[in-house]
């Protein structure tokens, strides 16, 4: 037996009748945080390119993909091999210059092929959007960058909610020192002030969003 496998039934065991109360408790939503939590602690490990804990922070992770697919198989929806094999199928599916005809020579080739095949299999029912999808539990500080990065390649304009000179004046003589001290003094200030900066970035880049889509919107229905 594999590895994997004995994994899942000791999950499976564990939400069985007789197995452990807290696993039996457990459902997608209460595991959410603990997701949230596992990624964030494999995160700290890829950044001190600490081998010995990443591997046992991938594991943990795995866990939390085995338990919500054990979850899923028992209400009847699918189970873990139903998702390595989707997850597989579209590899492969999105990757003809490995698995078929054709051959791609850089990584931007590579990832604009990867979103032409990722709209067509959308279909024409998909909703025009501006942004790609992001993920919604996405860090905001990290949403803000996803978000910033994609105006700039897709040539969206930013209008007044972006003070394009100060930007640049703040990127100015940037370092990852003077970045961290900025941000850790704001961390600092909203904590004393009461607020929540995690929350705050999100709801101004959400009303950024909207705004430049407003924009687009109204340009191409001048057009």
């Amino acid at each position: 037996m594999s590895a994997i496998d004995e994994l899942r039934r000791t999950i499976a065991r564990l939400r069985a009748p007789g197995g452990c109360p807290w696993d039996q408790e457990q459902s997608h939503q209460s595991l959410a945080r603990c997701l949230i939590d596992e990624c964030s602690e494999l995160l700290d490990t890829i950044d001190r390119l600490d081998m010995a804990h990443m591997r046992e922070e991938l594991g943990d992770v795995l866990i939390q993909v085995i338990f919500h697919a054990q979850l899923a198989e028992e209400a009847g929806h699918f189970d873990l091999e139903a998702v390595a094999r989707e997850v597989n199928e579209k590899l492969v599916r999105r990757h003809p210059h490995v698995f078929g005809e054709g051959r791609l020579e850089t990584s931007e080739q590579v990832l604009a092929q990867w979103e032409q095949i990722k709209a067509a299999e959308k279909g024409p029912r998909a909703e025009p959007a501006v942004f790609k999808g992001l993920p919604p539990r996405l860090p905001a500080l990290m949403y803000a960058e996803a978000v910033w990065k994609d105006m700039g390649k897709k040539g969206l304009p930013a209008g007044a909610d972006v003070d394009g000179e100060q930007v640049a004046r703040l990127a100015s003589g940037m370092d990852t020192e003077k970045l961290g001290r900025m941000l850790f003094e704001i961390a600092a200030a909203a904590q004393s002030a009461g607020l929540d900066p995690e929350g705050a970035l999100r709801r101004h880049v959400d009303g950024l969003k909207r705004n430049v889509e407003r924009r687009v919107q109204g340009a191409t229905a001048d057009a």
